[in-house]
Order: structure tokens, then C-alpha cells, then sequence
């Protein structure tokens, strides 16, 4: 792992898809939480079924579910606009958009990608000069896919209408998963999670010009798993410190990040990579943009 990266601890389990954010002036944290069905549903959900919600990170306190029923979820902010991004279920071919001004009202969520031949999973957008640039990950079909998983990429001027950009793609010949894209004088950032069960997962990174040439970073790993890992920011109950202490960590994935106060923030998890996992948080000294470009200087 570099050395730019500081590990805070664990703050919860059975949470992946995150991402830090700032909403006027406060340091927060959106989460997927998981439905109950199935082995990897989140241990504290006692609405039942899948939703998103946003976190304070300095009080901790939570805000009311939204996006109920929609999974993988990724919030963007923009001017006084809160985006999130979601994927109708695990392997669907409808990804979804909805919004709100004040965290509490949210427009009805509306399809802004499908194909019927698609299995969709995350997404991540960024500003790229006069576009919004979002990065969206597809299991198939085979014929565009190839190597799963590999991800796409989508333009917007507006923030509403979304077109596919058909002839750029990253990661076809091998495996990728969870991106986290950026965008900083004229280059494309492309964070990712590389690996397999065997050589354990970590978190990559590339960078493009144009969405379909890609040079991968020498730096590599960005992030990588390890008993820091297991360090507890928040208080667990005995019964989860023991279940986190004792769990298989052989990853570390679906990093994101966030500039507050001086610091950037950063989101990953860890564990197993076959649904025993972990949310933790990170820190570094660096900007967002001097924290893409050092993995090419």
C-alpha cells in the first residue's frame, strides 16, 4: 500500500459500496445498506429491504432511508444538486438516477441507462472540463464484456441525460471491479480493484486521455489489505469485535474519496470478497488531484 494513505479503522460491517462527500460545510458518508436476503445483508437493516442513507461522520448520526429497493448506489455533488446513482439489482440492465437539494425530499428515481442485454453493477461520476463523465460497470454480454467485470463509460452536460460512449471501455482482458473515476488536467483516473481469491484483491489505478487508451500505474497497489484493517474507529458490541478480529481479509476494494478540511477522506472495505466485509476509512495529506497524479509522477 503507499505510504500517502493512513488507515483510521473500522467503522462498520457489511457495508461495500460508499463514498465520503461534503454537503454544505459537513463531512458525510453514503452508504448501500443491503437487504436482509441472503448471506451478505446487512446485520443492523431493520427495514428489510435494500436503501441508502448518509451518515455524519463527525456525530454519526444517520439520515431516513431513501432509494429503497435500489442497490450499489454512489452519491455526486454538484453546486446545490445531491446525485446518486444506483443499478435496479445486482446484475440488472436499468441503472437509475435521483436527486435531491436537501437530503430529505428526492426526486423519483428514473432510468437514465439500460440495455436489455446488460448486467449492471457500480458507478462513479466525476467533472471532466464542460461534461460529466460517469463510469459504469457491466458482467455482460459476453461479445462487449469480455474479461468480467469491465466498465463503460457515459457522458452528460446537464446532469440529466446521459448517452453511452460506445467505443471506450477499460479493464476487457482482465478483471476489474468497484471504480472510482477522477478527472484532473486533461487525464481520466481510473481506480479499481484488481486480483483474484488465489493472489488476494487490491485497489488499482490507471489513467486515459480519451476513455480507451489506458496506462496502468508502475505504483500499484494503491491500496492494499492488512491487519490495520481491523483497527476499530467506532465501538463494536463484543460479539462484532470478535467477528472482526477473526474474519478472512484478503481484500481491499471500492475505494473512494473526498477533500475536507485540509485532509482527503477516504472510504474502502475489506474482507473476504465473497460477502463477509467490512467499511473502513482512511486519510491522506494530499489533495485529490496531487493524490492521482503521484501514482504517475
Amino acid at each position: 500500500m503507499s505510504s500517502i494513505i493512513r488507515k483510521l479503522g473500522t467503522v462498520d460491517c457489511d457495508i461495500v459500496e460508499a463514498n465520503p462527500v461534503v454537503w454544505q460545510g459537513k463531512l458525510l458518508r453514503f452508504e448501500y445498506i443491503r437487504s436482509r436476503q441472503g448471506h451478505n445483508g446487512y446485520y443492523n437493516n431493520r427495514l428489510g429491504d435494500s436503501y441508502f442513507r448518509f451518515v455524519d461522520q463527525e456525530t454519526g448520526e444517520y439520515s431516513a432511508p431513501f432509494g429503497i429497493g435500489l442497490h450499489m448506489g454512489n452519491a455526486f455533488v454538484w453546486e446545490d444538486r445531491m446525485i446518486v446513482t444506483a443499478v435496479e439489482n445486482w446484475g440488472k440492465s436499468r441503472f437509475y438516477q435521483l436527486e435531491s437539494t436537501d437530503l430529505v425530499n428526492w426526486t423519483t428515481p428514473r432510468v437514465i441507462l439500460e440495455d436489455p442485454s446488460w448486467a449492471g453493477y457500480n458507478t462513479s461520476v466525476c467533472r471532466a472540463d464542460d461534461r460529466f463523465v460517469m463510469v459504469f460497470e457491466l458482467g455482460k454480454p459476453d461479445e462487449i464484456v469480455g474479461e468480467p467485470f469491465t466498465m463503460f463509460f457515459a457522458e452528460s452536460t446537464d446532469l440529466v441525460n446521459w448517452h453511452w460512449i460506445k467505443d471506450a471501455s477499460f479493464g476487457k482482458d482482465f478483471y476489474t471491479g468497484g471504480p472510482m473515476i477522477r478527472y484532473f488536467d486533461g487525464y481520466f483516473y481510473m481506480f479499481y480493484l484488481g486480483g483474484s481469491y488465489e493472489q488476494g484483491f487490491r485497489t488499482c489505478v490507471a489513467r486515459s486521455t480519451d476513455l480507451k487508451n489506458w496506462t496502468i500505474s508502475s505504483k500499484n497497489p494503491v491500496l492494499d489489505y492488512g491487519d490495520e484493517d481491523r483497527k476499530l474507529m467506532v465501538p463494536f458490541n463484543h460479539e462484532l469485535t470478535r467477528h472482526i478480529a477473526s474474519a478472512e481479509n484478503i481484500n481491499a476494494s471500492d475505494l473512494d474519496m473526498c477533500e475536507y478540511n485540509g485532509k482527503l477522506e477516504l472510504i474502502y472495505s475489506w474482507g473476504c470478497q465473497r460477502g463477509i466485509e467490512f467499511l473502513a476509512r482512511a486519510q491522506s495529506d494530499l489533495t485529490e488531484k496531487s493524490f492521482c497524479s503521484y501514482f504517475f509522477s
